[in-house]
């Protein structure tokens, strides 16, 4: 008997979200890619949103959707429902509500580049590709911004070390991955992601492969914009619990790095 067929599956945590999803529904159901499966966890949403859920799971059961235990707080709570409904031969993505696909093939491109990996050596825990976020105002074209850029250092430690992050909307997260590491920590409520790829860097037999496909488009906002200084002090208790008293050579660089690619976004319009 073969081995499982792998398979993306995404998690999408939403609350009255719906009148954003259909972008994101639209780029997945135009992919060339057929392997994949959305599953949405809901906050406490109105009957409206979630019978928008009920119509869209019961004409495409690529989609599910799944209320969000009220035990588990928060979007990285939801997640951690996404980390349990995977099973062995899923690849996890996660997605908000307002990200969608780059271009209809990326999932198959994406898959491609897992099942070579894969042939030649042990599979990769991570698959770090890359994303974009893009402005949006009501009324008018989305407008392109910065680029994530996730730099390699040789290892992936050292990677971390020196500022660089992968963007959890276009990392995939692999089986060996969540063996080693189950889920985001909820005492973390806007920067868990950072904390749990930084957990990851406790194993010397990580294996993280790059692509610099533009996986996913994401929309540029939402509420780590808006708590800056929550944000900032999460990301120094993060740097702190892995590289102690070096914490503030990532966190200088981090931001650095944002900055730098923010000059680069506004050069590339003019």
């Amino acid at each position: 008997m073969g081995a499982d067929p792998v398979t993306i599956r995404l998690i999408v945590p939403t609350r009255n979200s719906h009148q954003l999803l259909p972008r994101l529904v639209r780029s997945l159901q135009d992919q060339t890619l057929a392997q994949w499966q959305v599953s949405f966890i809901d906050g406490a949403s109105n009957p409206e949103h979630r019978a928008w859920l009920e119509d869209l799971c019961r004409s495409d059961p690529r989609f599910d959707w799944h209320p969000q235990n009220p035990d588990r707080e928060g979007i990285f709570g939801a997640m951690n429902q996404g980390f349990d409904l995977a099973n062995s031969h899923d690849w996890l993505l996660f997605w908000g509500s307002d990200d969608w696909a780059a271009g209809p093939t990326v999932l198959a491109e994406t898959l491609t580049n897992l099942t070579r990996q894969s042939q030649s050596q042990p599979p990769p825990d991570l698959l770090v590709s890359t994303g974009r976020y893009v402005h949006l105002e009501p009324g008018e074209p989305p407008r392109p911004g910065r680029r994530t850029n996730f730099q390699w250092r040789h290892s992936y430690r050292r990677s971390l070390l020196l500022g660089s992050t992968p963007p959890h909307q276009a990392t995939l997260i692999g089986p060996g991955a969540r063996q080693k590491v189950q889920g985001y920590r909820e005492n973390f409520r806007l920067a868990a992601d950072l904390d749990y790829f930084l957990r990851l860097a406790q194993w010397p037999d990580l294996r993280v492969v790059c692509s610099d496909l533009e996986l996913v488009h994401m929309g540029d906002g939402g509420i780590s914009g808006q708590q800056t200084r929550r944000r900032l002090a999460e990301v120094r208790r993060a740097y702190q619990g892995t590289f102690t008293i070096l914490w503030w050579i990532p966190f200088v660089l981090r931001y650095g790095q944002r900055l730098l690619s923010r000059f680069e976004a506004r050069s590339e319009k003019r």
